[in-house]
């Protein structure tokens, strides 16, 4: 019998709702977009027009959406972190299962509240932690569980954020000040590398979590000696500074483009001329690097114990002059180390010979396609299997999976505020 294709509903038109949402143009037979909820009209009005959704189908909000009749299998929440919990749960009560964009939650009570009600309502929650996708990570799981490198004794996970990305998303944008977005830098940028610490454990939980971190950089005493408040307004450095908003965003104007550029949306072909005088009014993209109000912090390691005796390890270094994620895993019988960003990984396995040496294998995933390492369509896949009720990959991030690493990721926090106090976990 022919499967009809799994109907979906977009909650927040954002961009990575776009990206998920890409399946349904590759393959319309497994996926279709019938729904849009977003309170801008002009960002509402497009997905309408890209997926033909009808009128009666588009909503302002999460809220209004559960208050129509059902009329789709599920929806992908993209909304911003701090409203997750309370746009998912009424659409959890009228009966959709739910691909939710991470953190799914940005503190302990309101992870706790959504995995109850997911189970309460029996519906399915998978989380958008699409890096578990990506083959480079999902090849190094395989080899793990087949028992290649024997028990793992330790993993050591690695972000280092580009200077350009930091000062998008972390000191100038939407995730700079935690009172605003409701979410640390490590929740929102490395629940990522967490997960795939806890994931790769595999059934070795963990016991304890520690943490160290500050913003050394972006202050207000750190500013070039002369620097102004709005770099294209009132500061001589704006050929020089690293931090120039002229430098990141007028002469790399498509790199952050979907951030940086979203107010003037309204705008068919916005010209330079219309980003200049953007980065000049009310925009904290033009905002002076270290004088803008971020409260989050450059730089976190974060140090986690686990049943056993096994540890982890994650540093997140902001700053860095370019992105990357690197991963070294020790086990009894042999190491596997690489870099995501690279797509090659290499399996250094003990050699039992008389040499008594090591035997490596270098394995080369690619790197070609989305920003998160070839991942973002294969959770999409896996996502349809998970709701149909079909086999689903050894990377399903199911939400009850998922809040292992959001409950290391709170303590972690708790940690750093406290000096760096041992806490326990307790599941």
């Amino acid at each position: 019998m022919e499967k009809k294709p799994v109907t979906a509903v977009i909650v927040g038109g954002g961009h990575r709702s776009l990206v998920y949402a890409q399946l349904a143009e590759i393959e319309p037979e497994n996926f279709r977009i019938v729904g849009v909820a977003d309170p801008d009209i002009q960002r509402r009005e497009s997905i309408a027009k890209k997926f033909d959704i009808p009128k009666e189908h588009c909503f302002e909000s999460a809220q209004a959406l559960a208050k129509a009749e059902k009329f789709a299998d599920v929806a992908i929440n993209g909304t911003m972190d701090q409203i997750h919990v309370e746009t998912t749960i009424p659409l959890l009560r009228v009966g959709y299962d739910v691909l939710l964009e991470k953190p799914f939650a940005v503190n302990e009570k309101e992870a706790r509240e959504l995995v109850a009600a997911a189970e309460k309502y029996g519906r399915k929650v998978m989380v958008c932690f699409v890096l578990r996708y990506a083959p480079f990570y999902s090849g190094i799981k395989k080899r793990i569980v087949s028992g290649e490198i024997g028990d793992v004794i330790n993993i050591q996970t690695n972000e280092f954020v580009s200077y350009h990305h930091m000062s998008t998303s972390h000191v100038r944008g939407k995730w700079n000040n935690s009172e605003r977005c409701f979410s640390s830098m490590l929740l929102a940028k490395c629940c990522h590398d967490i997960d795939l610490m806890v994931w790769l454990m595999g059934d070795v939980k963990p016991v304890a979590v520690s943490s160290f971190g500050c913003n050394m950089q972006f202050v207000p005493g750190n500013a070039p000696e002369n620097a102004g408040t709005k770099c294209l307004v009132d500061c001589p450095l704006v050929d020089e500074c690293l931090y120039s908003a002229k430098r990141i965003y007028i002469d790399h104007p498509d790199r952050w483009s979907f951030y940086v550029w979203d107010k003037l949306e309204n705008i068919e072909n916005p010209t330079i001329e219309d980003k200049i005088n953007l980065l000049k009014g009310d925009s904290p993209y033009g905002i002076c690097a270290y004088k803008s109000d971020n409260n989050v912090v450059d730089h976190q390691s974060v140090m986690v114990n686990f049943e056993g005796g096994a540890t982890g390890t994650h540093n997140m270094v902001g700053g860095a002059s370019t992105g990357r994620r690197t991963i070294h895993i020790t086990g009894t019988k042999g190491e596997i180390f690489g870099e995501l960003d690279s797509g090659k990984y290499t399996v250094s396995l003990i050699d039992p010979s008389p040499d008594c040496e090591h035997k490596d294998t270098v394995v080369d995933c690619g790197t070609e396609g989305d920003s998160h390492g070839n991942g973002d369509l294969g959770l999409a896949r896996d996502f349809v299997n998970y709701v149909r009720g079909e086999k689903t990959s050894l990377s399903c991030t199911s939400i009850d999976s998922s809040f292992i690493s959001h409950l290391i990721v709170f303590l972690a926090d708790k940690s750093m505020e406290n000096g760096g106090t041992v806490e326990a976990v307790e599941l």
